[in-house]
């Protein structure tokens, strides 16, 4: 018979998970090049060609196994955030705003209606989107193995692989922010609060679906009710108060010369991990794809108007309310945007998982060489967030040196982060420059990372923890 497809004869088509395939006997890498739809056309797939010539049956198998493996809409997204936070962390290190401008509030508080610019405040807003959309799609790709492995084995797993996230964060990440080998002060931030999540995600994994979904829902949309005075009143203060919900970037000291600062406390963002869970049930094998691209428009769109809706009422959902700004009505706009992360507020994760809901929906099915280039991010974030990190705070020093500053100014007295003394970095064009140039340099790194994981991910069991 003929395919409608390819126009050839000999052509069988074939179903593997979200994908269609039209097979001939091929002679060559061209021929299979055309054979194969532009959105599944990947590395992965050139590389499986390349290696299995000479047996199309195991060929195809594995293409089956690859298609089925990978949701490359999740991988997009989760890479396209995790380029976007670099510039945030790129801001952290190297903004140096003009005294003229605020100064160091400026550079301290984007976020500052009194002191910021739209370009500045947006350039730290955007980011937003980065932190929950990461927890979030860490949850569904959670649920994805379960379609995989029992859920003793996933229970086993996220409980080990949360431990480790958390020294992680304790050991590698606390010493990629300060570069002080004494570690005078530990970071808990999103890594740790990932890690708490995915051992409580493991103790509930045996739980029925409801009722993870009921949990998840309660802690996103009710967490707010702890801001209130007359039911925090006698649950503020202390360590696990601030560990679980209050910090306010809290401070405790372990010793004479050692503390550690909370940053992200980890109830709201294990709620939004179970939540993420369950949405992965659009991603099951069953659901129809243009089926699914409408219900995630509509989530998303009503995520949205719910954050419109409870930000114009300015009462529940987030506990620092917007006003008009009296440098007009473009900072009053901003103060309408300015919502808490810190812990995220109802209205914070309405306005950024809403968002990234829409992405996904455009996603479906998408893949071009855009597509692709994010997804290389998006299948290691683990390897990306450490690298970039590191790398970021090798190019402070290397222009801390530069600027002419000395081994005297190392250390900034009340500064956590070494190589940072006043007047270091650059202006807001400097710093796009410097984000450009980190998520480049790490491209090829993570493309070759990916490769080696995908080749010897069953025989080397530590890749997972990676």
């Amino acid at each position: 018979m003929i395919c409608r497809k390819c126009k050839k004869f000999l052509c069988s088509k074939k179903e593997y998970g979200f994908f269609s395939f039209h097979i001939r006997f091929v002679e060559n890498y061209n021929q299979f090049q055309v054979l194969v739809p532009e959105n599944f056309y990947t590395d992965e797939i050139r590389m499986l060609f390349l290696t299995n010539l000479n047996d199309k049956k195991l060929l195809m198998a594995e293409l089956s196994i690859n298609a089925r493996s990978r949701v490359y809409s999740i991988d997009t997204l989760r890479g396209l955030v995790m380029v976007i936070m670099a510039l945030d962390h790129v801001r952290d290190f190297f903004f140096r705003a003009a005294v003229t401008a605020g100064g160091a509030s400026v550079a301290t508080n984007p976020t500052n209606m009194a002191t910021t610019t739209p370009a500045l405040f947006f350039t730290r807003w955007i980011t937003h989107f980065c932190a929950p959309l990461f927890v979030f799609l860490a949850g569904t790709s959670v649920f994805l193995m379960t379609q995989k492995k029992s859920k003793n084995e996933i229970s086993l797993f996220l409980i080990k692989r949360g431990f480790w996230l958390v020294i992680v964060e304790l050991v590698i990440v606390s010493f990629s922010w300060s570069f002080n080998p004494l570690y005078n002060l530990f970071f808990l931030q999103v890594i740790w609060a990932i890690g708490i999540s995915m051992i409580l995600l493991g103790l509930l994994i045996r739980l029925p679906f409801w009722l993870i979904l009921s949990l998840g829902i309660i802690i996103v949309f009710g967490h707010n009710l702890l801001d209130y005075p007359v039911i925090n009143k006698n649950l503020k203060g202390g360590l696990l108060a601030d560990l679980i919900y209050f910090t306010n970037f809290s401070v405790y000291n372990i010793d004479k010369s050692h503390s550690a600062i909370i940053v992200y406390a980890f109830l709201p963002w294990t709620g939004l991990m179970l939540s993420g869970y369950c949405f992965g049930k659009l991603y099951r094998k069953t659901v129809d794809p243009l089926w699914r691209r409408k219900i995630l428009l509509m989530m998303g769109a009503s995520l949205i108007l719910l954050f419109i809706v409870l930000r114009f009422i300015n009462g529940y959902g987030d506990p620092v309310h917007w006003s008009h700004q009296e440098r007009g009505e473009v900072f009053t706009f901003l103060s309408f945007l300015n919502v808490n992360k810190y812990p995220p507020s109802l209205d914070f994760l309405c306005m950024t998982i809403g968002g990234g809901m829409i992405v996904l929906s455009l996603l479906e099915n998408v893949q071009n060489r855009l597509t692709r280039f994010f997804q290389v991010y998006g299948r290691v974030p683990m390897f990306y967030y450490i690298l970039h990190l590191y790398l970021i705070h090798l190019i402070v020093i290397i222009v801390f040196f530069l600027q002419g500053f000395s081994t005297s100014e190392i250390v900034t007295p009340q500064d956590p982060f070494f190589f940072k003394p006043p007047g270091f970095g650059f202006g807001l064009l400097g710093v796009y420059a410097v984000w450009v140039f980190v998520v480049l340099v790490l491209y090829p790194l993570c493309k070759n990372y990916d490769r080696y994981k995908t080749a010897h991910a069953k025989e080397k069991w530590w890749l997972s923890y990676l």
